[in-house]
């Protein structure tokens, strides 16, 4: 016997995450078996059935469930980071031109708790001036007729969220103009098909997120990574071992990105995207831990409480394992 202890760990495949996949990177004394699996999938599961000792899990779930029954704990590994700008979508002849059009309108959403969601309302209300209640909700599957959210909440106060029709779709209804506007972490299919029913808000999505990253110095989380609470309560040392693990597996995706000699991906100015992101947003950009993401964080968490998901305001350092929050110094 290896005296390892077996964890199985449900992610989806990143560059940043293939190390620990594949097993160049093996978490301190853990037998780890790393399940790729689509980030829906691996949120259902968890969320609902508890399935995997630990798993990539969306930020606002985690932030619901901590509030609620507190299921899992997270280490500040934070596996998917994106800016949303990009995920605005309007019908073309709806009128909408900028954000403030949006005032009024129905928008499609698959869950209004999903994370893109709340860093696009939270956006959309500090920076352009639409509050989260002047916009109608509507939820459902974006391509498939269906979905119900995978975490319970109350409806908050003021703010108007229906379910769409049964056996309809967000993407169809976004194309016959039976809904303004489409905020999703996904693209729908029928924008990236090229109907001409659909366009994004912004039309240049990406200088409006460089702005405002130059504004506020946020590059948004979306998912961390969970524990199950009975799991890290057994052995506690699991937190630390696992961090460790996610930060080594994320630095060597780091060095991999930099190399010119052979390219890894097929982008072929990938080097240049990379230079230009460091001018940007400095040359560690995409960084875990608590220190140096408070910001981001607290953000977030702002924002998770006045759309009224998150039933008190959290602190960052409180989503934590307290074993990851700190390191020993020689």
């Amino acid at each position: 016997m290896s005296g390892r202890v077996p964890v199985t760990l449900a992610c989806w495949d990143y560059d940043r995450t293939s190390a620990l996949a594949d097993g160049d990177v093996r978490p301190e004394g853990v037998d780890l078996t790393y399940l790729s699996l689509p980030v829906e999938e691996t949120f259902f599961r968890m969320l609902r059935y508890r399935e995997f000792d630990a798993a990539e899990m969306s930020l606002s779930s985690y932030v619901i469930s901590l509030l609620d029954d507190g299921p899992f704990i997270a280490i500040p590994a934070f596996t998917s980071r994106a800016f949303r700008h990009n995920g605005i979508y309007v019908n073309a002849a709806s009128g909408i031109t900028e954000p403030r059009d949006l005032r009024g309108r129905v928008v499609g959403l698959a869950e209004y708790q999903l994370t893109a969601n709340v860093w696009i309302r939270g956006l959309l209300a500090d920076h352009y001036d639409v509050p989260v209640a002047s916009v109608r909700y509507r939820t459902g599957g974006m391509h498939e007729p269906g979905r119900t959210a995978k975490v319970r909440h109350e409806p908050p106060p003021g703010v108007q969220i229906e379910p769409i029709p049964p056996g309809r779709t967000l993407a169809d209804m976004l194309v016959l103009g039976e809904i303004d506007a489409l905020y999703t972490p996904r693209t729908p299919c029928p924008f990236a098909q090229g109907r001409p029913e659909v366009r994004r808000l912004f039309a240049d999505p990406r200088t409006h997120e460089e702005q405002y990253y130059a504004a506020t110095g946020i590059f948004p989380i979306m998912h961390v990574v969970v524990l199950r609470r009975d799991v890290y309560e057994a052995r506690p040392w699991l937190a630390q071992s696992l961090y460790k693990a996610f930060e080594a597996a994320r630095q060597a995706a780091a060095v991999r990105m930099a190399e010119t000699a052979a390219s890894r991906y097929m982008l072929p100015w990938l080097y240049a995207e990379a230079e230009r992101t460091r001018q940007l947003m400095g040359h560690d950009f995409w960084t875990y831990g608590l220190a140096g993401n408070e910001a981001a964080l607290g953000t977030f968490l702002r924002y998770s409480f006045d759309q009224g998901l998150a039933r008190r305001l959290l602190g960052p350092a409180e989503l934590f394992a307290a074993e990851t929050r700190e390191s020993y110094v020689i």
